[in-house]
């Protein structure tokens, strides 16, 4: 079994019984890896961002028990730690497991997003959440406006939301 699928199902055991986080990082994940493989990434930073994409939400559970929120500012602030726990118990490398820590602890920072990974999450989140959260079109194309840079992700973009 792959450590890509090792994730997942820890995923899956940590988010038990909660169905919309668990749809919610499954289709970011589909979402980033789409994105990845269409901007051909290397095979060392596809697999980071694949990483990345299954734990990004990871602070949702902690942040909400110490905040009694889900804000993108706790996720970040609390998903690392356990990102850190989960990704060491599945074997993952310390430098590894440190970018995706990074990824993690910045995913709803939308400012200095400065390698392919990050801004990939990001829009693979946006690409998800826009539909989840029933984002108006006139919000959604402003995000797409400030956010998409990726090829792939304008166009996927463009033939879920403006067809």
């Amino acid at each position: 079994m792959s450590k890509v699928n090792d994730t997942i199902n820890a995923m899956m055991r940590y988010f038990k019984g909660d169905v919309k986080r668990i749809h919610h990082f499954l289709k970011v994940y589909s979402i980033a890896r789409t994105i990845g493989l269409n901007e051909n990434l290397s095979e060392d930073v596809q697999y980071l961002l694949e990483i990345a994409a299954i734990t990004h939400d990871i602070g949702i559970k902690p942040a909400e028990e110490k905040f009694g929120s889900a804000d993108g500012s706790y996720q970040e602030q609390e998903g690392p730690a356990v990102a850190e726990q989960l990704l060491t118990e599945l074997g993952f490398e310390e430098e590894f497991v440190d970018k995706v820590c990074y990824l993690i602890a910045h995913h709803h920072t939308y400012k200095g997003i400065d390698n392919a990974p990050y801004r990939i999450l990001v829009e693979a989140d946006f690409l998800t959440n826009i539909y989840d959260d029933h984002i108006s079109p006139e919000l959604a194309r402003n995000i797409k406006e400030k956010i998409f840079r990726t090829k792939s992700g304008i166009k996927m973009f463009e033939e879920m939301y403006e067809a």
